[in-house]
């Protein structure tokens, strides 16, 4: 994949909103005349990484809107990087879409918090590490 795309309405909500925790992801942000384009960190020796995030007005001018059944994850250190990144998350102007934890439908490990951003988009930022305690049962 190359890159994920979120329509937005107000760019500069999304800048505070979405500042709160991609640079945690080593995602550098940058605002520029399509929007804000959000780019892994390249490494020495090594080709760009991806996907890139981009956050823009939409292409045919109508109010942004969430899609339906879309979400987009980002893969926490931990699961106490999950806790403090939904809780800034939520500060920068985002909506609890289901607070950290474990979720019986997935393995033991997996550990999620759901959010949207100010635009309704949904948003999920997870652990899945088996060296951290796990749910019972």
């Amino acid at each position: 994949m190359a890159y994920v795309t979120v329509g937005a309405d107000d760019i500069a909500r999304a800048e505070r909103f979405f500042s709160a925790f991609l640079p945690a992801f080593d995602y550098g942000l940058q605002e520029g005349p399509e929007g804000l384009s959000c780019t892994l960190s390249e490494q020495p020796g090594q080709a760009a990484a991806l996907p890139d995030f981009c956050v823009r007005p939409t292409f045919d001018g109508r109010p942004a809107s969430a899609g339906n059944g879309a979400m987009i994850a980002f893969e926490a250190r931990s699961q106490k990087q999950v806790r403090d990144l939904h809780s800034a998350a939520l500060a920068a102007g985002g909506f609890d879409e289901g607070q950290p934890g474990f979720r019986v439908s997935y393995g033991p490990h997996f550990y999620v918090g759901g959010l949207r951003d100010p635009e309704g988009n949904k948003i999920a930022l997870y652990s899945n590490d088996p060296g951290e305690p796990g749910r019972e049962g």
